[in-house]
């Protein structure tokens, strides 16, 4: 029987370190602590799988909170049953003991208790989730309507760019030696061309 720990953060940025010191505090090994560093939104994530691989009947599973596991309702419902159920492993939730701990209480009252704990913080952590999204999708409207541009800034045109147009509608350059010196592909140069002829009006 093994102890193994799952750590997980949204992005690259965030710090791991807490939850790290609280699998420590449980003498869980560094070795048997997978780290992922993407959205809880679903469980297809490489640490995750490689985990789920290693867990057997009689190990257990240290979570530090339930939303760093995952923020999908369903999923985390259906996760728990399978390593619960299907692969006999038990798990410990760091933050919210003695609730969330299969090794206590295994009766039918406690397994009531922890499903329904299980699926009202599940609950949560979706809620937060889709607020989150809907606060960013709204943080890049309000910005948009400002006129705050996202990805990467426009090319810069080149000072006698005035010039190459002039040459290409001459025709004493070709289409392809005209982009090519400016540096930009073709429909780059189309739509800085109709720039410049609309800035000209």
């Amino acid at each position: 029987m093994q102890k193994y720990g799952y750590v997980r953060v949204s992005d690259t940025g965030q710090n791991e370190n807490r939850q790290l010191d609280a699998m420590a505090a449980e003498g869980i090994l560094d070795k048997h602590i997978y780290i992922d560093k993407q959205s809880g939104k679903d469980f297809d994530r490489p640490a995750y799988r490689r985990l789920l691989k290693k867990l057997k009947p009689g190990d257990t599973l240290y979570l530090a909170s339930l939303d760093r596991w995952g923020r999908s309702h369903a999923e985390n419902q259906e996760q728990w049953r399978v390593l619960t159920k299907e692969k006999g492993v038990d798990i410990v939730v760091l933050d919210m003991l003695p609730l969330l701990d299969t090794r206590q209480h295994k009766d039918l009252m406690g397994t009531f208790i922890s499903d329904l704990v299980l699926s009202i913080l599940s609950f949560v952590a979706q809620s937060e989730l889709e607020h989150i999204r809907t606060r960013q999708a709204q943080g890049i409207a309000a910005a948009k309507a400002r006129g705050v541009r996202f990805g990467p800034s426009p090319k810069a045109m080149p000072e006698h760019f005035g010039e190459i147009v002039a040459a290409w509608e001459q025709g004493q350059v070709s289409l392809e030696q005209a982009f090519s010196q400016c540096g930009i592909g073709r429909t780059t140069f189309f739509h800085r061309v109709r720039e410049y002829r609309q800035a000209g009006e």
